[in-house]
């Protein structure tokens, strides 16, 4: 009943925006400014099935956004909520929702942690993040370029500097990857790095 309804409404709404000249069309879509063509256009969409599962947000649309982000860009757990990796066991901190959002701890095997850790794992072949639209890969530069003049904007001119991962880490999370995690208090500095070799054991023939 709910996805007839939104459909109607959905449906209505758009018909109401196009009468009231809010709608724009360009390139291969200005046949559709005459409003026959439009209604044409749009008729199919009143006999397919829409799926719509909808709920009042419980602290607002920012605080979805930023639950979203937590499962789009981050990990599956973060260093910080592990405590102890001791004798084949891993102790880590949750939230329990049930409990008034009470800090709890849990101790899982390893073999168990590492199983339930892997279950946020895409499998190969699927894609955490699918951009679609003037977002897609394909043709990204050339349709932001359009968006910004049909909107009057000035072209993008200004790069923005590529951040360290830390700091991106940081300023999605507001937790520092450069504090120490058993002090809490000191900071993390690089004193040496290593370069990965591409090193195989030599190859011999026995024919």
């Amino acid at each position: 009943m709910l996805a007839r309804l939104f459909r109607r409404l959905f449906v209505d709404y758009l018909k109401q925006a196009f009468d009231a000249g809010d709608l724009q069309f360009f390139s291969s879509l200005e046949p559709l400014r005459v409003r026959d063509a439009f209604l044409r256009y749009i008729a199919p969409i009143r006999k397919k099935d829409w799926v719509v599962y909808a709920k009042r947000p419980f602290a607002g649309p920012d605080d979805v956004l930023k639950y979203v982000a937590r499962y789009t860009h981050r990990v599956a757990i973060s260093n910080d909520r592990l405590l102890h990796i001791n004798d084949g066991k891993v102790q880590f901190r949750w939230k329990d929702y049930r409990d008034d959002n009470r800090h709890k701890t849990m101790t899982l095997s390893a073999d168990e942690f590492i199983r339930r850790f892997l279950l946020h794992v895409l499998p190969d072949g699927f894609q955490r993040i699918r951009y679609f639209g003037f977002l897609a890969n394909r043709y990204r530069a050339e349709k932001l370029a359009l968006c910004r003049q049909l909107m009057q904007m000035p072209p993008a001119t200004t790069r923005e500097i590529k951040k360290d991962y830390r700091d991106r880490y940081e300023a999605l999370t507001g937790i520092s990857l450069k504090t120490c995690p058993l002090c809490r208090c000191g900071t993390m500095v690089v004193i040496e790095t290593f370069e990965c070799t591409s090193w195989r054991a030599p190859f011999m023939d026995t024919s």
